[in-house]
């Protein structure tokens, strides 16, 4: 039976990481993890998470089943990030752990399946794992133009979407810090889109996995929150592994929003049943150290400096990149700087790719995507003559 099976390609990404590795060159740069990193290059661990996760192993005292909901405690702390002071939405509102925004992603996407839902619309390009989640949950999917070749959002192909779905579709968006072009739309676009929602009655799935990394925490979720005050009814899936540092713990949230009170139980109950299905419960060590933070009054303050660190230095990568523009004319670098959160997207050819990589040791996705905190004040000059080598040959 299994030899049945057919090998799929090999992910890029991975193969990427791979040549990086192998390459001896000291001065190479990655540019293709999509991983935060420090102006020496490190990915460390949070101060504020390392002193909760000592209160936890002081303090912990069972490792035993918390059921499919996982740590609603957890659950609970993030409310007021993303949802405001008032987080309770008339009742309307509850919410479960994940492994990571991943796995809300995917229950986001089987629970609307369960309710009806058959179509969703993805603007793309995208994170790669929305359409392989849709395909592998069994719902058709359908894509708008998210960007502009100006580097800003194309408002009008995602009302046009939303404009022209059908009642049994729902809309996945990213909430902010765009994957992979760092494209948001503006506060004016989200007002519009909300009202887009509420005249189409299609359903919102809203993806937040880089809140905080891109103007502010209010600044990045205000877009969420204006579709949220508006719609009916939304699925909202949240990733901690950006904004906590938690990337391999598999730290995230998903959040209901039903129409009435009367509705929520009904819809818990059967995102409950789907997870604990797929993965029965989610891992607890990450979730509990958020919590940890968040309840705490000086590990929380102490994140927020740690988070509004991350955002200052990529806004500073950005600016510099986007005051290189007339040394690459032809790239439009101005653009970045108006962008948000960990990455960009470059026009350049496979070939161009290709030699940057072989003549300049700099390592980025075949699709021109890079990760803006892989540069730094010691390599982005560097990396702007090597733009500039390729792109003028």
């Amino acid at each position: 039976m299994l030899d049945q099976l057919e090998a799929q390609s090999p992910d890029a990404l991975l193969a990427l990481i791979k040549m990086h590795a192998q390459d001896a060159r000291e001065d190479k740069i990655d540019l293709g993890v999509g991983v935060y990193r420090t102006n020496d290059g490190a990915t460390p661990v949070f101060r504020s998470i390392k002193a909760a996760e000592q209160r936890l192993v002081d303090t912990q005292d069972s490792k035993s089943y918390l059921g499919p909901e996982g740590d609603t405690g957890f659950v609970d702390a993030l409310k007021p990030y993303i949802f405001g002071k008032d987080a309770t939405m008339g009742g309307r509102l509850e919410g479960m752990q994940t492994p990571g925004g991943t796995g809300a992603v995917r229950l986001a996407v089987a629970l609307a399946k369960a309710a009806g839902v058959t179509r969703i619309h993805l603007g793309v390009p995208s994170w790669p794992n929305h359409a392989q989640i849709l395909q592998d949950v069994g719902v058709e999917t359908t894509t708008f133009h998210h960007a502009n070749a100006d580097g800003t959002a194309d408002i009008d192909a995602l009302l046009e979407a939303i404009g022209n779905a059908r009642a049994t579709d729902a809309v996945l968006l990213h909430g902010c810090c765009h994957n992979p072009t760092g494209v948001d739309y503006t506060q004016e676009q989200w007002g519009r889109i909300a009202d887009a929602f509420v005249e189409s009655g299609v359903l919102p799935i809203l993806d937040v996995a880089y809140h905080g990394l891109g103007q502010g925490l209010d600044e990045d979720i205000a877009g969420v929150r204006q579709v949220l005050a508006k719609v009916p009814e939304a699925l909202v899936a949240y990733s901690c592994d950006k904004n906590f540092g938690l990337y391999r713990d598999r730290v995230g949230a998903f959040y209901m929003i039903a129409r009435s009170a009367a509705d929520l139980p009904a819809i818990v109950s059967n995102a409950n049943a789907l997870a604990r299905a797929n993965w029965s419960m989610p891992p607890d060590h990450g979730g509990a150290a958020v919590r940890t933070v968040l309840r705490d009054e000086e590990l929380t303050s102490q994140w927020l400096d740690e988070l509004g660190e991350m955002r200052a230095r990529m806004r500073r990568v950005r600016e510099r990149l986007a005051a290189a523009d007339n040394e690459v004319p032809s790239l439009n670098l101005a653009a970045l700087g108006q962008q948000n959160g960990l990455f960009a997207m470059l026009p350049l050819s496979r070939e161009q790719i290709a030699q940057l990589r072989e003549e300049h040791g700099i390592y980025m996705a075949g699709s021109g995507r890079i990760n803006v905190a892989g540069l730094h004040e010691g390599n982005t000059p560097r990396f702007i003559a090597a733009l500039a080598d390729v792109t003028n040959a």
